[in-house]
């Protein structure tokens, strides 16, 4: 199905209903249509044809909805950019994707046009926030003035409707490129459509341009939700947010989680309107997800384990396998799984594989891999990168893991992180869910330090909970009697705090510039 009727289908079951709570502002899915045609003009008379592509740089709002679903209406790509890069940064991924039209919020139009000598592709830029700067159009009155007429996108499921530049660990990001059944294939078999007698409210925080925020609007609009958006993620906003707005559902990562249940305000809200916490987009620490499910005792929680490269979520932990309750057995059990991702959907096949791509015995490590309808098209301009990650219809993810008797997958970590010592592999995520449980320790991360004797060291990074002090050699300790003894940090180093990307993922490629030298 084309993305675009999502919204034209749910705006003729539930026209009235709230689309978009934002800012004090509501948009009901009638006038979001509207608003969606109305740019969709602006964007044609600008010269925007099949395939051209769109970009937007800026936080969460109404327009990043109005932009995607116009784009596609013309048959045009989308393409989302973290407004948190670089000048440099940006600059390669307008150039990289040769956009026809820059849709830029206020704050980064001073950024943009300070390199937008280099942005040949470019005719027309268009400003957000009721911009009047020379050589920007304002989106508002743009739209004002357009005309409200329906456009009929001509294009397929499999033509590419959108690109979605991952961060960028090493080297250039790399733009992912998505069809509209890269979309439609996830929401048409896990969301159901807008229901006349049902209003479900979902609280947007993750930022749209990560595949975490988009998957969530296109949910929401498909399922006739409406969407509570927050420009970016401030727990007091948030809560007050739920609370007034009554939500139902929230995307969150573990580190908003976190931070919700460590403010000091976090008692003086009624956040009980809440049904359902989906999380992801970085691993979930146990005893994180342990006092979520006492904190938020009449929530669902679900874990959705996915990648922008397969547009959607691949495996899930649902709601039955976060209640707790059963013999000792059974929650022990449940315990384990909770450091699962759950199972793979039924839409998707899901094999751990070795170097060679032979499914691995049961309970052995190998590359998580995947195949489905909502796979990515392959990496934009970068053919080598693309075979490299597609291989026989399947999607080499870069995720190590082992599944369990029960075919639920346990991650180990990233490829390129995993450690090796002295002919031992050790899973940096192993060893991270055993620090978390020390009751001293507030974070910790696992990084491996080059070694003369053994090839590589396990060494620990570490963030104290607030007035203590962490003793290295009780930290070894520790490991050492709940882990194999290869697997126990050989160093520890105390930090005040991790560096992460927006989603909360730690930038273990930062950790080892700062702290991965030997001794």
């Amino acid at each position: 199905m084309n993305t675009s009727e999502f919204l034209n289908i749910t705006a003729l079951i539930v026209p009235d209903r709230p689309a978009v709570v934002f800012d004090g502002r509501t948009i009901t899915f009638q006038e979001l249509v509207s608003r969606v045609n109305r740019l969709a003009d602006v964007l044609q008379n600008a010269g925007v044809t099949s395939g051209d592509r769109v970009a937007t740089i800026q936080v969460n709002c109404n327009e990043h909805i109005e932009a995607y679903f116009a784009s596609a209406l013309l048959d045009a790509v989308y393409v989302p950019v973290n407004f948190r890069s670089t000048a440099e940064e940006i600059r390669y991924m307008i150039t990289d994707s040769s956009a026809k039209v820059v849709i830029s919020g206020s704050r980064y139009i001073d950024l943009v046009d300070s390199i937008r000598s280099d942005l040949h592709s470019v005719s027309t830029y268009i400003g957000l926030d009721g911009t009047d700067k020379k050589g920007w159009l304002n989106y508002d009155e743009a739209i004002r003035g357009a005309i409200d007429d329906p456009k009929f996108p001509e294009g397929d499921d499999e033509d590419l409707t959108m690109v979605m530049f991952t961060a960028g660990t090493t080297g250039s990001p790399k733009g992912v490129m998505l069809s509209h059944d890269s979309f439609s294939s996830y929401i048409l078999s896990n969301v159901s459509p807008a229901d006349i007698e049902e209003n479900e409210k979902n609280i947007l925080t993750v930022p749209m341009y990560h595949i975490a925020g988009i998957q969530a609007v296109m949910a929401a609009i498909y399922g006739g939700r409406t969407l509570i958006i927050q420009r970016q993620f401030e727990p007091v906003e948030w809560m007050s947010l739920v609370q007034s707005e009554q939500a139902n559902r929230a995307m969150m990562v573990p580190t908003m989680l976190k931070i919700l249940m460590d403010h000091p305000d976090f008692e003086e809200y009624d956040l009980s309107s809440l049904e359902v916490i989906t999380y992801g987009a970085a691993p979930m620490p146990l005893e994180i997800i342990k006092k979520a499910i006492e904190k938020f005792p009449e929530t669902h929680f679900i874990n959705a384990f996915g990648q922008t490269e397969t547009a959607a979520t691949i495996t899930m932990l649902p709601p039955e396998d976060h209640i707790l309750q059963g013999s000792e057995k059974e929650i022990q059990k449940k315990l384990k799984r909770l450091t699962s991702i759950g199972k793979p959907l039924q839409d998707v096949e899901v094999r751990i594989v070795d170097d060679h791509g032979i499914t691995v015995s049961q309970g052995n490590i190998g590359e998580i891999v995947a195949k489905g309808p909502r796979l990515m098209k392959g990496y934009w301009n970068q053919e080598e990168a693309t075979a490299e990650a597609l291989r026989g219809g399947w999607l080499y993810t870069g995720d190590l893991g082992y599944m369990d008797e029960d075919d639920y997958i346990f991650l180990s970590g990233r490829a390129k992180d995993f450690i090796k010592r002295g002919g031992e592999m050790v899973s940096p995520e192993e060893v991270e869910q055993v620090l978390h449980s020390h009751p001293s320790i507030d974070e910790a991360a696992i990084i491996g330090v080059p070694d003369v004797q053994w090839g590589e060291q396990v060494r620990a990074i570490i963030v104290p909970k607030e007035g203590e002090i962490i003793d290295e050699e009780d930290i070894v300790n520790y490991c050492r009697d709940r882990l194999a003894s290869f697997k126990k940090p050989e160093s520890v180093i105390v930090v005040r705090e991790l560096p992460r990307n927006p989603l909360g993922k730690v930038l273990k490629t930062v950790l080892r510039e700062r702290h991965g030298q030997p001794g």
